[in-house]
């Protein structure tokens, strides 16, 4: 029996990652026509929260913050009104590297956690930054796959858009830890991608445009092709060290406006495969 298969289109993209300033200034990379360079993510300042709280936030909720941003941004999309669906495989890796600093303090007195680092230990730590930076009381979920998350991100954010029939943003990103913990979990850098998700216009309003149409269909990983590689190497290389980059194939086809196939991880045993197909 053929898998079942959900359709959304994709309105707007926010990027940031190594080499990757942003959605727009990676075109040339995703289509093929430039090699990445890559260097040290630069997390853009997070504008919408306000200042105690950009001194208080850490690179995993600025750089969630930042794509999010850009994608309602590039959507044309008022983010206040859009429910959403945060993926990370880890968090904040460096806050919980200090949060493991001061819990293994030999002196007891030292050992008070913060709150501000108690905060921002919790998974969903960007999504309450965000809506809170945005005033949106919009439902919002939080989940983590290991590397899959993004997978898994697409699965809950594909439902959630079916079952309301309302635009949705998608966010999956990924910070390093520091040492120690970088030694037994290897991300070289920051990296986030943000999508925009609406369900398939059906003409009836003016406001009801086409888009690049995503058809997903959940399969066993024994019954569907290998995961789709980057077609550029140093993008392959991404994808294969943070997470989130498990994205980078669907970007590199709606970058490129063809209609193609994309295999990607969701928890497995069970991968999406997505055609994309171009408005």
């Amino acid at each position: 029996m053929a898998a079942a298969t959900l359709s959304v289109v994709v309105r707007g993209v926010g990027l940031v990652g190594p080499g990757l300033v942003s959605w727009a200034a990676a075109q040339a990379v995703l289509q093929g026509r430039a090699a990445l360079v890559r260097a040290a993510t630069v997390v853009p300042p997070p504008q919408r929260l306000p200042a105690a709280e950009r001194r208080r936030a850490g690179v995993a909720v600025k750089i969630a913050v930042a794509v999010a941003d850009a994608a309602c941004a590039d959507a044309g999309a008022d983010p206040q009104t859009l429910g959403s669906v945060f993926a990370s495989s880890s968090g904040d890796g460096a806050n919980c590297h200090t949060l493991c600093e001061t819990l293994a303090s030999p002196n007891p007195a030292d050992r008070l956690v913060s709150p501000t680092r108690f905060t921002n230990s919790v998974h969903n730590a960007p999504a309450g930054y965000w809506h809170i930076a945005v005033g949106s009381r919009a439902a919002s979920t939080s989940l983590c796959a290991f590397d899959a998350s993004f997978g898994a991100g697409l699965i809950a954010a594909l439902t959630q858009v079916h079952a309301a029939h309302v635009p949705l943003l998608l966010v999956a990103s990924d910070t390093p830890y520091p040492e120690p913990l970088h030694t037994l979990r290897r991300l070289p850098d920051a990296l986030g991608v943000a999508l925009v998700l609406a369900p398939v216009p059906t003409g009836e309003t003016p406001d009801d445009e086409p888009g690049t149409t995503l058809r997903v269909a959940l399969c066993p990983a024994d019954q569907a092709p290998p995961e789709t590689p980057c077609r550029e190497a140093a993008l392959e290389a991404l994808r294969q060290q943070v997470p989130a980059a498990r994205a980078l194939p669907l970007l590199e086809a709606l970058a490129r406006g063809v209609a193609a196939t994309v295999v990607i991880a969701a928890t497995l045993p069970l991968v999406l495969v997505i055609e994309v197909v171009p408005a």
